[in-house]
């Protein structure tokens, strides 16, 4: 009797970033495949990564921890599963704000669940970053880029929540959907 596979989505943290800490995307498959790992997706060269594991929930650090051993640095990792992914974007969490070709869209993902320090909805002095709401370990907001660029907007997303944590764009969100799904 096979046993059930399921399918899971590696965040990984601050790869392949301005010629820094590379992670060749093949190399990561490779790596994933021998330590048990089936059915590895990436997904662009910035460290999303779908795969399949039998029997058992990886945390976290366990992909981290090998990630580290193999490539000599640091890779903070978040593991999410399909479902997650799948009931984020049935949630449409963007579907009341107006979009434009300034408008960013982000998805950052917590370890655990947090209560937000500050209310929410929440918006930047500028009114160029706002943080709309917090949903299972995720955290739902929205950048104007024509008033401001991405690292403002990280430094209050590190400021209110911690630096454990890790960014996509909803862009990126919905490629792995596709991918998950097609």
């Amino acid at each position: 009797m096979s046993k059930k596979q399921t399918q899971f989505i590696a965040l990984l943290r601050g790869i392949n970033v301005g010629g820094h800490h590379k992670v060749p995307m093949a190399e990561l498959r490779e790596l994933l495949a021998r330590h048990g790992y089936s059915n590895i997706i990436t997904i662009l060269n910035s460290g999303n990564v779908i795969f399949e594991v039998e029997d058992h929930f990886p945390e976290d650090d366990e992909v981290s921890i090998l990630l580290e051993d193999h490539f000599g640095f640091p890779i903070p990792t978040h593991i999410r599963t399909a479902t997650d992914i799948n009931k984020l974007v049935a949630l449409n969490p963007f579907q009341n704000i107006l979009e434009s070709k300034s408008t960013r869209f982000y998805i950052t993902f917590l370890h655990q669940d947090v209560k937000s320090p500050v209310g929410l909805p929440w918006e930047s002095d500028d009114k160029s970053y706002r943080i709309l709401r917090v949903i299972d370990q995720m955290v739902v907001s929205v950048l104007d880029v024509s008033v401001t660029r991405t690292p403002k907007a990280m430094d209050s997303l590190e400021k209110f929540f911690g630096k454990n944590l890790t960014t996509r764009n909803w862009n990126t969100i919905m490629r792995i959907y596709k991918k998950l799904n097609g």
